[in-house]
């Protein structure tokens, strides 16, 4: 991915587009755990969730 996009004409940086992408597979994520009941194994969930963005983001950085 380039370092910066064009949408509509607004200059978007690659960082922000893959922030969006990590937040849209987190919530898919958070739903799944919830719905495994996987939350209860985790000591502070919210902590977690922060900690899979920061993968998310990272991950996305290198595949993009």
């Amino acid at each position: 991915m380039r370092q910066v996009v064009d949408v509509e004409g607004v200059l978007v940086s690659a960082f922000v587009m893959n922030l969006g992408l990590a937040l849209c597979t987190l919530l898919v994520l958070r739903s799944l755990l919830s719905w495994l009941r996987l939350w209860r194994f985790v000591w502070n969930p919210p902590l977690a969730q922060f900690g899979l963005l920061i993968c998310l983001v990272g991950l996305y950085t290198l595949i993009l």
